[in-house]
């Protein structure tokens, strides 16, 4: 016990090290991970006599990795990739078998030995490619999805490769074809249980937890489903990775996604770096050293093989050259699925020690390089396209603008409460883009379901603002009168956007210069008519004309601040009987087929009788926020109610039931 825990302080001794002094000579963290993996073990200073007691540890960083990047990729989004997982990931992964595995037979002679090298080049590494693509914000890119479809593929191509190469040593049992159509179905299953389980009952029970209110049980819970996800896959056959890639996929149309996300960072970048170690930690430096001309020709002509497949199936299949290229560049290089390949071709005698070791040397050779050239991804795809630089780079600049101009949003609110949707409603009304993030899981749910563009999320944590795009968003309000969070965020938000104007809510000015000494650029008081202060702000950041503000202003004060009544109720919003008689709550009503007032136009329901108004009515995600009087309800419709507590539910039977 005291000998595993002094060679596991040296391992984390020396990552820290060379983590640091990588980053000083600007290097990406995975070749120090690499590197201080190869001094830890067996072959170097053998603190870590025997890198498996790690493997399955190691192996937890790639499945929150994936269950990460599952949070980026909706499932119309995936249903969208299908023609390039399946068109251009399966011609990279058929073609690459066949090429490698003749030129395997025609060297060896062995169909056995050559299918296991084959399998070990064809496969990239979905762990290192996905975290460069990742860190350098490239996953969004046209290339970068081509890149991530491929690598998906590959996932699920393991599976029959891990099947038929113990039968073909002789060492299995069994016919390969009922084998493999059996992994087939048993696949399809478990990815049709993951699917439904995580798009019906997950966002459920993340929506019970996120009721308590309580940090560590959120936290242990996302851990809990990527990992069982990812042990559901496994037990089936297939790889861990791909199960928390579904469970992320179906959380990621969820409001949760980045609350999910910025809780599972930190233990997966930490795991994630004891993988890179555990890969190097495999690397026999003398037998690397001694066969580094056989190393460097076979990865050669790997890269080479994999660049031509990939780029020309891509360009048959319409693609750009840029982004043939891109992708293709970025797959070079050997995977870890390729170390389990290696490792279980070596148990059954189908590789010598040298051949695993050449493959072993291969795979963490090209790994370490995979984070340089992706780095320098976009100077060798202009090498290998020949245009116009400018053109190409104009065109380069479109792309990414237009990715940036989906993802930013010109304001973003902080805390979604009374305040929070008054600025919201205002901002929709003269069209400005915004975006709202709160940690009232009752109040996000029902205000997703009338429209609202608000997330789940402690805007408190610097991984919730990254996530919201807080470090690009030129006008960022903080609307929840709590001057202790209001600090912490506006120190936050100013790590990573000095030049932001944010707009603080206060209840008074006791903390006036906290606040402004914390970075805030105006701090406005409480009540409604420091609603309309705020708001004043808003339109007049985003470009509105001042005489069009007053006369907005103007026009709710005439209205008794008609506009600012009702809004979402959260969980801990009062309800005790003096404030709910003076109180009106916004509720939406999804109209099932079979409510009772499907059918009826609007004009024929009596409203007034029931206390409540109609303040929108959303059909097909789009909202109209006055619909004429003979609009007829239709199933699915979605409609926004306004008034008392007890009115509201009783308006909602009325609806449903009659």
């Amino acid at each position: 016990m005291y000998g595993t825990f002094t060679s596991l302080l040296l391992l984390l001794g020396v990552a820290v090290i060379l983590v640091w002094a990588f980053r000083r000579i600007k290097l990406p963290a995975i070749l120090a991970y690499l590197c201080a993996g190869i001094i830890a073990g067996p072959h170097v200073m053998a603190w870590i006599p025997d890198p498996d007691e790690y493997h399955l540890i190691a192996e937890l960083g790639i499945v929150l990795l994936l269950f990460s990047l599952g949070l980026e990729f909706s499932l119309p989004k995936m249903i969208a990739m299908r023609r390039w997982v399946f068109g251009l990931g399966a011609a990279q992964v058929l073609g690459c078998l066949l090429i490698f595995l003749l030129v395997g037979f025609l060297i060896l002679g062995n169909w056995g030995s050559a299918l296991a090298i084959a399998g070990a080049l064809a496969l990239s590494s979905t762990a290192v490619v996905i975290k460069q693509l990742t860190e350098s914000s490239q996953t969004a890119t046209r290339r970068g999805q081509m890149t991530v479809a491929v690598l998906l593929f590959q996932d699920i191509a393991v599976v029959p490769l891990l099947i038929v190469i113990p039968l073909l040593a002789g060492s299995g049992d069994g016919n390969i074809g009922y084998l493999l159509l059996m992994a087939m179905v048993k696949g399809a299953a478990v990815i049709a249980v993951l699917m439904g389980v995580g798009k019906w009952i997950l966002p459920f029970v993340f929506r019970e937890i996120a009721n308590q209110r309580t940090d560590e049980l959120f936290v242990l819970a996302t851990l809990l489903v990527a990992l069982v996800a990812g042990g559901v896959t496994h037990l089936f056959g297939l790889s861990m990775a791909l199960g928390a890639f579904l469970a992320g996929m179906m959380l990621g149309e969820s409001k949760y996604k980045h609350q999910l996300e910025a809780d599972i960072r930190p233990f997966r970048d930490i795991l994630m770096g004891l993988f890179f170690t555990t890969v190097g930690m495999q690397l026999a430096l003398n037998s690397f050293i001694q066969s580094i001309h056989w190393i460097l020709l076979i990865m050669l002509a790997m890269t080479l093989t994999k660049l031509v497949i990939i780029r020309y199936v891509a360009k048959a299949m319409g693609e750009r050259d840029k982004d043939a290229w891109g992708s293709a560049i970025s797959l070079f290089q050997m995977g870890e699925f390729g170390f389990v390949i290696v490792s279980l071709a070596g148990t059954h005698g189908l590789l010598d020690s040298e051949m695993a070791t050449t493959l072993v040397g291969i795979g963490v050779f090209s790994m370490a390089l995979t984070p340089i050239v992706i780095q320098k991804l976009q100077p060798l795809v202009s090498i290998m396209v020949k245009e116009d630089s400018g053109s190409s780079a104009n065109i380069e600049q479109h792309f990414n603008q237009h990715q940036s101009e989906e993802k930013d949003h010109p304001v973003l609110i902080c805390g979604f409460g009374r305040v929070g949707q008054t600025i919201s409603r205002f901002l929709n009304a003269e069209g400005i883009r915004h975006i709202a993030v709160d940690n009232d899981p009752m109040r996000v749910q029902e205000a997703v379901a009338g429209g609202a563009p608000v997330y789940f999320g402690d805007s408190a944590k610097r991984d919730i603002l990254r996530a919201v795009g807080a470090a690009k968003t030129p006008l960022v309000i903080i609307s929840f009168a709590d001057d202790i969070r209001a600090t912490e965020v506006l120190k936050g938000i100013r790590e990573m956007n000095e030049d932001a104007y944010i707009i603080v809510r206060s209840r008074d000015d006791l903390n006036l210069d906290v606040l402004q000494n914390a970075g805030a650029s105006q701090v406005v008081p409480d009540t409604l008519e420091a609603s309309l202060m705020l708001i004043s702000h808003v339109m007049s950041r985003s470009g509105i004309p001042i005489r069009r503000i007053l006369s907005r202003l103007d026009q709710e004060r005439r209205n008794h601040y008609g506009d600012m009544h009702g809004f979402y109720p959260g969980s801990q919003t009062s309800l005790d009987s003096e404030t709910a008689d003076k109180l009106e709550f916004l509720h939406a009503v999804n109209l099932p087929e079979g409510a009772w007032a499907v059918g009826k136009a609007i004009d024929a329901l009596d409203w007034e009788r029931h206390h409540v108004k109609l303040k929108a009515l959303r059909r097909d995600d789009v909202e109209v926020s006055e619909p004429e009087s003979h609009f007829e309800l239709r199933s699915d419709d979605v409609v926004l109610l306004s008034g008392r507590p007890r009115h509201v539910e009783a308006a909602e039977r009325w609806l449903l039931e009659g």
